[in-house]
């Protein structure tokens, strides 16, 4: 089975991933599985359509000289300083690629009848002009309050009552419960989804007849992961994402989770308290951890298990864990066992993450050194 882990985009925000590590668990979670299944480097996924975005863009003072996409990629590149870059390149919802992508599974599904363009009666800011939607917000492009009324036509998808917009089979998660509770969440949409929105950045829908529109986001960053797996001829990716990510994308991306033969299917990873520094280094002084050990037990060890703990890891639950990790990590063979690997691989391959919590089978999974890129120096190299 081609099985490939992707992370959920990551918003392209104003912080670095030195400054918010957190920011990182799904990429990292990914990367480790991908490097248990021999499946080689994947990009990681940026999600660049944001109206926060729109609005750093206008207000940049040096808005005339660096054009938004390049923005985005110098933010992006920024992300991971002092670390390399990674080694599977980045990959955006904005890219030329998943913008072909997206206009080519539109335009199938407005084909098929199960996307149309409407007229729409939606409020427009009555100073920009940004849709607010169907009801009459205030505008969160520029902040004024008062919107007029307006007619415009917009790509939906009208849900035929009943329509599930998420199921159990959307999740890639052998041994774990169904989220009971982003099945019930995700029910609990309209039964209309606009999918169009102004945005200064993006999929545009213009070819569609739509200008000034361009694709709804939590549409687009399926389509991204799909354009990653599609890159790498995986016709099962996984996305690594939380509960809440999930619960606010999954609805707008029941039409976009499936590709002539690939599917998309979710794996939940849970928070990881990395914000406590200082008890962090405590704690491995404690214990003895050398620099090469604390760089794996966070970097590796924590984002796997998160995908285990997907309620979220607290930090009652680091002490434990790091003494679990450091007696794992003392009976670490420098060749790993073919058959314990070969096992190893078929829990992964079906999203069987309980394997985080047996120390035997942990030990023979641990690598030399961290296999994430673009998050801190080699700790082969840590003194």
């Amino acid at each position: 089975m081609n099985v490939v882990y992707i992370n959920g985009p990551v918003q392209n925000g104003p912080f670095t991933l030195a400054e918010r590590p957190g920011k990182a668990v799904g990429i990292r979670a990914a990367e480790a599985l991908n490097d248990l299944l021999d499946a080689g480097p994947v990009p990681h996924l940026w999600n660049t359509v944001t109206l926060a975005g729109d609005v750093r863009h206008r207000d940049a003072p040096d808005r005339d000289t660096v054009g938004r996409q390049r923005r985005e990629e110098l933010a992006i590149a920024a992300k991971y300083t002092p670390g390399p870059a990674p080694a599977g390149g980045v990959l955006t919802d904005a890219e030329p690629v998943v913008a072909a992508l997206a206009l080519e599974m539109i335009e199938r599904l407005l084909l098929e009848g199960a996307l149309t363009v409407v007229p729409s009666a939606v409020h427009l800011c009555a100073r920009c002009g940004h849709m607010t939607g169907a009801v009459a917000y205030a505008c969160r492009a520029c902040g004024h309050r008062g919107s007029r009324p307006g007619i415009r036509r917009l790509l939906v998808w009208d849900r035929p009552p009943g329509t599930p917009v998420l199921a159990c089979d959307d999740f890639r998660s052998h041994g774990a419960r169904p989220p009971g509770h982003l099945l019930a969440i995700a029910q609990n949409v309209p039964e209309r989804l606009i999918l169009s929105r102004t945005r200064d950045h993006g999929i545009s829908l213009a070819p569609l007849g739509l200008d000034g529109l361009a694709l709804d986001p939590r549409a687009g960053v399926h389509i991204t992961v799909l354009a990653a797996a599609a890159q790498r001829n995986a016709g099962h990716p996984v996305m690594t994402i939380t509960d809440n990510a999930a619960a606010n994308i999954a609805a707008y991306g029941a039409l976009f989770r499936r590709h002539n033969e690939t599917q998309l299917r979710y794996t939940l990873h849970g928070r990881i308290p990395y914000d406590d520094t200082a008890a962090l280094q405590r704690l491995c002084e404690v214990h003895r951890v050398s620099p090469a050990q604390r760089e794996l037990f966070l970097a590796w060890f924590l984002p796997l298990c998160s995908l285990h703990i997907r309620t979220g890891i607290t930090p009652a639950q680091l002490p434990n864990l790091l003494k679990f990790w450091r007696r794992a990590h003392l009976a670490r063979l420098d060749t790993p066992e073919s058959d314990v690997f070969a096992e190893l691989q078929r829990r992964v391959t079906p999203g069987d993450m309980r394997w985080v919590m047996d120390a035997q089978i942990l030990s023979r999974a641990i690598p030399e050194y961290s296999v994430t890129h673009g998050f801190a120096e080699d700790p082969k190299g840590a003194s």
